[in-house]
Parts: structure tokens; sequence; C-alpha cells
């Protein structure tokens, strides 16, 4: 597997948001999906901290407030791992589009602030794969915690921070804690080549400017979307190509 430094050789592509709770990075993606669908491209999504294997250990780990920064981070790195193997890595493998929100950058972010080092986090998510696009969502500290306490109305233990004994206000705990991983995220643009978006800007101008980069990494990949295969001849099952043996004898599986 290449890792963060080397290009993938799948024919699918990668693209990955990353940045502060409130950054405006889920709905931009989510925007893009809609787009990439309607452009006729088979797109998968995924989503940090979502596999249900180590769900149920999480979910006690954090009610009972027991998670240490280093437990914490090995059972997000067992999470990232479980779902590159079960849904990132084999829809790249079938030419889709994976939309991931959040990716090992987060990890990078968030556990070096909770003090594991640095050098020791890159090791141990070695084994990623390099997304094609990772945008990072930069955004004032203020506006993204007006739009966090907009929509919550309380803040979690580990969302805030207060494991780490910043402050016992919930409130000032997540702004101290939000502003050591933008710190931390800075690095990462420059270290791994995230392309960053300002996320204070009008959603629509966003947009505009993710689309165009998306696309040129899509025209680069000369990735085709159904549409374009249909008019090359290639009959689609499930949005996957037929082989010229599958049209005699019926269609595969799906995949």
């Amino acid at each position: 597997m290449a890792g963060l430094h080397e290009t993938h050789s799948y024919p699918g592509m990668l693209i990955v948001v990353e940045g502060i709770d409130g950054s405006g990075k889920s709905t931009q993606l989510d925007l893009i999906r809609s787009w990439l669908i309607q452009e006729g491209y088979d797109v998968f999504f995924t989503e940090w901290n979502s596999s249900k294997l180590v769900k149920e250990t999480t979910k006690l780990g954090k009610k009972r407030q027991i998670l240490t920064p280093t437990t914490f981070c090995l059972i997000h790195c067992t999470d990232f791992s479980d779902r590159l193997q079960r849904t990132i890595i084999p829809p790249l493998q079938a030419g889709q589009i994976v939309l991931a929100d959040r990716y090992v950058y987060t990890a990078f972010g968030r556990d070096a602030v909770r003090g594991v080092d640095r050098q020791w986090l890159r090791d141990l998510y070695h084994f990623a794969v390099r997304p094609d696009i990772a945008f990072y969502f930069s955004v004032p500290l203020e506006i993204a915690i007006q739009r966090i306490f907009r929509g919550r109305a309380a803040l979690k233990y580990y969302e805030a921070g207060l494991d780490l004994g910043l402050s016992r206000d919930p409130a000032d705990s997540f702004r101290k804690f939000q502003t050591r991983i933008v710190e931390e995220y800075e690095r990462l643009v420059d270290e791994y080549g995230l392309v960053a978006v300002h996320g204070d800007h009008p959603i629509e101008k966003q947009q505009r400017r993710i689309r165009k980069i998306v696309m040129e990494h899509i025209n680069r990949k000369k990735m085709k979307s159904n549409e374009d295969r249909k008019h090359e001849g290639q009959i689609l099952w499930g949005g996957y190509p037929l082989t010229p043996e599958h049209r005699v004898t019926g269609a595969p599986d799906r995949p």
C-alpha cells in the first residue's frame, strides 16, 4: 500500500474534507455528493468514527469517561482500519468516487493536542491511502463556535476537550481545545498539501471553487460518468461495466 506520501493506483478517486467542528465541511461535502451523482458518477460516502466494529466500545468508554489519549487514539485507528478495508478501498478498486467526512488528519490533529506523539501517530497510520484531494476548511474560531452552539443543546465531554483539564467550563474548554486543533491543522496543510478553503465565505462561492478542483482531478484521471460509458458502448449493470462475456452469459454478481 502506497501510504500518505505516495499517489495510490486505484482507478477510483478519494476526496476528503477536514476542519474543526462548525467549519462547514459537511455541508460542502453533501453538496459535492449531490452534484457528482447528478453528473452520473458512482459515489460512496464514509465518515469518521462510524465502524460497527468498535461502536459499542467507544460508546461505553465515552459514557464512563475512561478513555485515555492513547486508548482513544487506538480505538479511532481501529475504526479507520476497518472502514479502509471494508468501505474505502473496495469502492476505489471499483472506480467509484469515495467522499470521506474526516480522514486520518483528524487523528493527527485531535490526538496530537491530547499529547500523543506526532511521529508516532504518522507511523500508526502508515497504511492509509493518500487522498486524491483533501480539503481543509479554515474558519474563524468564533464563527465555528456560533454555528456549533446554534445546532446543539450542550457539548459532550470529549467533544469539549474536558478530558484535557483546560477549563471546567465546557464552552471555554471547547474554545481552547479547538484553538489547539487549528494549530495542528495548519501544520498539516503544509506537510500533506491540504487544499485550504475559506469556510466563512458564501456557500455558493466555496462550492464553485471545490467543484472546479474536483472536475480538474476527474479529467486528469480520465474518469468516466455512467453516461459517458453508455455512449462508448459499454453496458452498465448497477453502475459497473459488463465485459463482453457477461453480455452473453448474463450480469455478474453485484460487487
